[in-house]
């Protein structure tokens, strides 16, 4: 396997159905992600909704067929914002049926729950002795969250130290995140240059953020980006009748029906266009454009199209869904290869420190 990502790299994601490459700065050519180990996790705070699998899920599927994939569910970071144990369990199985269903390859990607791994609660801990106070008052989620008037606690605070161990723990190379995102890695790669230079040895890989410039903001049923938070999201295995009455309230303006429609300022168009064919976006932005078609048609074209691209992963859910004993020794099976991962680099970070 290839550690490191050379300094000076800037990674991108590639259009949708080529290979994700890493692009040098200020130089023509590119590296494939090819051997690299990519690590991506989802909290298990509630439904999955269209937002999650086209922003996160969707991605992460498509990255393992390039690299070395890692995914986990992040069900410590999940303590921060959920208080009810039964609803943490119940929301972590429902993220693993999720991915399997919607075609995570066990064979491909090391898939585990993040609490099956108790090696990264300690390096978080070990990490966390060499992380600035400064360094964590400067991030914009700690910030953002209190805003959203989640009361602050330590674990808030220090998210980004245990997020850090996430990465590290597994050797990450490459970490998939939106650009709004690219602090959390930053802050990672803070630590670990701290840590690796206090150690006197390359005790951590560096890692590289992943911008994931060609995924759009999936727009929520309000025109804000889709999100829990917001409730203005539509689940991805919702039942038919509420999915259907979540996308009739899809917001648009006042635009007469027999009028023209700029189909690139509607947030019904913009979501058809993530489950629609090439030839059906064609045509859906012919009628906005000509006029004569209203915003009603074009929302039951939409469910229609939603409801047909995850029909195979409903069908795929269900039948999972009947035998919880598989999910969970497929989440076993990837967390016995990441606790020996993380195992080997927290004796390694332990060494450096003396305790062994």
């Amino acid at each position: 396997m290839k550690r490191g990502v050379r300094a000076g790299m800037v990674p991108c994601l590639a259009a949708p159905g080529c290979a994700l490459m890493l692009r040098p700065a200020g130089r023509s050519g590119t590296q494939e992600i090819a051997g690299m180990r990519v690590l991506s996790g989802i909290q298990p705070s509630g439904k999955l909704h269209l937002g999650n699998y086209f922003g996160m899920m969707k991605p992460a599927l498509e990255l393992q067929k390039d690299g070395e994939a890692f995914l986990f569910i992040a069900n410590y970071h999940a303590l921060t914002t959920v208080d009810d144990a039964g609803a943490l369990r119940a929301a972590t199985h429902d993220v693993a049926l999720d991915f399997l269903a919607c075609g995570l390859d066990t064979d491909r990607t090391v898939f585990f729950r993040q609490s099956d791994v108790p090696a990264v609660t300690e390096l978080t801990w070990l990490l966390s002795t060499v992380t600035p106070m400064g360094l964590l008052e400067r991030c914009h989620s700690y910030k953002d969250k209190l805003a959203k008037g989640i009361a602050p606690s330590h674990a808030l605070f220090a998210y980004p130290v245990l997020m850090a161990a996430d990465i590290l723990a597994y050797q990450s190379n490459v970490v998939p995140v939106g650009r709004d995102q690219k602090q959390h890695v930053e802050v990672t790669r803070d630590i670990a240059i701290k840590f690796n230079m206090k150690a006197g040895r390359d005790v951590f890989t560096i890692p590289e953020p992943c911008i994931r410039d060609s995924v759009a903001v999936v727009p929520g049923i309000d025109g804000q980006k889709m999100s829990k938070s917001y409730n203005n999201h539509i689940e991805l295995f919702g039942g038919e009748k509420d999915i259907r009455a979540r996308i009739m309230r899809v917001v648009t303006d006042s635009t007469p029906l027999e009028d023209p429609k700029d189909p690139e300022k509607c947030s019904v168009f913009a979501l058809y266009r993530l489950v629609a064919s090439e030839n059906q976006v064609r045509e859906m932005r012919g009628k906005y454009l000509a006029g004569g078609y209203g915003y009603g048609s074009a929302k039951k074209e939409l469910f229609e199209a939603v409801w047909s691209y995850f029909e195979p992963f409903r069908k795929r859910r269900e039948e999972l869904s009947r035998d919880p004993g598989h999910v969970e020794s497929v989440l076993e099976r990837g967390a016995q290869r990441a606790r020996e991962e993380a195992g080997r680099t927290l004796k390694s970070a332990r060494s450096a420190l003396g305790l062994e």
